[in-house]
């Protein structure tokens, strides 16, 4: 998407990426209960490598937020009316890139289910399974990593 704009996360951005993130289509009926009280905090984005994707109206569109010790790709969402645009793509891309530059040999992924063929479509290789977390997370979920290539 080339009139999308990548851009660190500040922490004005903390309420909308939280709102983005209660707002998820994905997270609807049996999903509820990940997101149920989830915030993105004003901390989260200071302590880990958290990105925004808006357009040139400055609108949100997406973030990712990378963390580096353990690497581990802990958040990536974009809005539901801006699915298949490539949004997604150009946040993993761009987060590849931050961790190619925080010199990562790979970056793990505990996936969403339904989300796991969208990694899987950027690269990303299924490792293993996380088991369930009650009461939080009833089901098990995909752990995936991505690569790093220098």
């Amino acid at each position: 998407m080339q009139s999308t704009m990548i851009r660190r996360a500040v922490e004005q951005d903390a309420e909308p990426l939280t709102a983005l993130v209660q707002g998820a289509d994905a997270y609807r009926g049996q999903y509820t209960s990940i997101i149920s009280g989830y915030r993105v905090t004003a901390d989260y984005i200071d302590r880990h490598q958290v990105f925004t994707a808006v357009d040139p109206t400055g609108r949100l569109l997406g973030f990712y937020a990378l963390v580096l010790d353990p690497p581990e790709l802990d958040l990536i969402f974009v809005a539901d009316d801006a699915q298949g645009m490539g949004v997604g793509r150009l946040l993993a891309e761009h987060m590849m890139g931050q961790a190619r530059e925080a010199g990562l040999a790979d970056v793990r992924v505990v996936s969403h289910p339904p989300a796991e063929k969208f990694y899987r479509r950027l690269g990303a290789e299924r490792v293993g399974t996380v088991a369930p977390v009650p009461p939080k997370v009833m089901w098990e979920r995909p752990e995936l990593r991505f690569a790093v290539i220098p």
